[in-house]
């Protein structure tokens, strides 16, 4: 039998702009997605057993996370499981991934003293930080096979630079946002030179509403 830890198959996701912004200066909210898009974002979520952000995206949006089962015409079925990395508990109370609507977990780091709702599930794994290939495994213990990550910058980072991710998809908006505070689609460290990189390969590139869906697989890295 393998040693190597188990981890739900990841889909990255998000929209950006034609200069890879994620939102508006200062992280204020962009509707970048036409309607196609989004009804595509909701099979996804209705397809996967959870969805996965960062508490920024919490902080900035408040979504909900839920499938809006209106867009893609069907019926309204099961609740993917919401995951919301926090590794110091600042999820708003009043948030709606916490309002028990869907199955809910909460990742924070070791030694955080918050306390969630009783519908919600809090699992502290990691110090400072949120461990994420310790979290990816232990939600493969809970039988979540399949994850849809959502954002925001730090988070795709974070799944990216780590390879912890079997598909990226992209829609790039016909529009560009510009400026110095508008979040970038990947937040973090500087990345030196190409061996840093993270290696990517194309498996499609769509027209889709106005804009493009780009669709990559984990790429081989590039040798020193």
């Amino acid at each position: 039998m393998s040693d190597l830890p188990r981890r739900p198959r990841v889909r990255l996701n998000c929209a950006i702009s034609l200069d890879g912004r994620l939102a508006y200066a200062q992280g204020r909210r962009a509707l970048l997605s036409g309607p196609q898009d989004l009804a595509r974002v909701m099979r996804i979520r209705a397809d996967v057993d959870a969805i996965l952000v960062g508490v920024g995206t919490v902080l900035a949006d408040d979504p909900s996370l839920r499938v809006h089962w209106e867009r893609i015409g069907g019926p309204p079925g099961r609740s993917p499981v919401r995951v919301v990395l926090d590794s110091r508990g600042r999820v708003p109370e009043g948030a709606k991934v916490l309002d028990g609507s869907a199955p809910t977990i909460v990742a924070t780091a070791t030694g955080c003293a918050r306390r969630f709702p009783p519908s919600v599930t809090a699992v502290a794994v990691g110090h400072p930080r949120v461990d994420l290939p310790a979290l990816l495994e232990h939600l493969a213990g809970r039988g979540i096979g399949s994850i849809l990550v959502e954002g925001g910058a730090e988070v795709l980072a974070s799944f990216l630079r780590g390879g912890f991710f079997d598909e990226l998809t992209v829609y790039v908006a016909p529009v560009v946002i510009g400026g110095t505070t508008a979040p970038p689609m990947v937040a973090g460290p500087e990345t030196p030179g190409a061996s840093q990189a993270v290696p990517l390969t194309r498996v499609a590139a769509v027209p889709l509403d106005d804009g493009v869906l780009l669709t990559f697989r984990p790429g081989a890295r590039v040798p020193l």
